[in-house]
């Protein structure tokens, strides 16, 4: 994936870091927060709730059919499955459903109407998801957006483009790479990335000594 893309400048960055900082500060001079509420939440997404979660079902997909075709019939019930920390189901994961690529068919996640995102597997959703061109530009000319993001479709791949809303949270199972025969599930998540579980970027096989 383009990391460049969709970057924001440094003084946008510093810019929003600080109103955050500013934020902070006032809800706890009021008593809204403690001041250990934010490093609470820092910690949930640190340690709970990630795309090492996603990577996870996604190897386990690569390495077992029938676990596979339960994920894409019923996602939240496969994900209960492989004893993932608790809260899957909360914070943005209540409503989580996947989807598959395949030979000759990729999908992609976009959000049109803000930023709906399956938190507990894939973390919190980058700035260009968020961004207004990204999503709209998804819908209206998903392979020109895919080439941006250096994913090479071909004129014979059916792109499907997949919205993202408070009812239903998507994410994609990509395919498996090349080279990764006899890698175990830990070695395979390893090989995951956000970026391939939302479809803008393929999985990249692991480099050959």
């Amino acid at each position: 994936m383009s990391s460049d893309l969709f970057k924001y400048n440094d003084e946008r960055e510093a810019a929003s870091a600080a109103k955050v900082r500013a934020l902070e500060a006032l809800l706890i001079e009021k008593g809204v927060i403690g001041s250990d509420s934010v490093d609470a939440v820092l910690d949930h997404f640190e340690k709970i709730a990630g795309p090492f979660n996603g990577a996870r079902i996604v190897a386990r997909a690569w390495v077992d059919p029938a676990y596979k075709q339960r994920l894409l019939a019923d996602t939240p019930q496969a994900i209960a499955e492989l004893q993932l920390p608790l809260g899957m189901e909360g914070a943005e994961g209540e409503h989580m459903a996947a989807v598959a690529n395949a030979p000759g068919v990729h999908n992609l996640i976009i959000c049109t109407l803000c930023s709906c995102y399956p938190w507990p597997v894939l973390g919190l959703p980058p700035y260009w998801y968020k961004d207004p061109v990204f999503r709209a530009r998804g819908v209206r000319e998903p392979r020109a957006v895919l080439r941006e993001f250096g994913v090479p479709i071909s004129e014979h791949t059916e792109v499907k483009v997949w919205d993202s809303s408070a009812q239903i949270r998507w994410f994609v199972v990509p395919e498996r790479p090349a080279n990764t025969d006899g890698f175990s599930e830990e070695q395979l998540a390893a090989l995951v990335t956000p970026e391939a579980m939302m479809g803008v970027a393929l999985v990249s096989p692991p480099a050959m000594a």
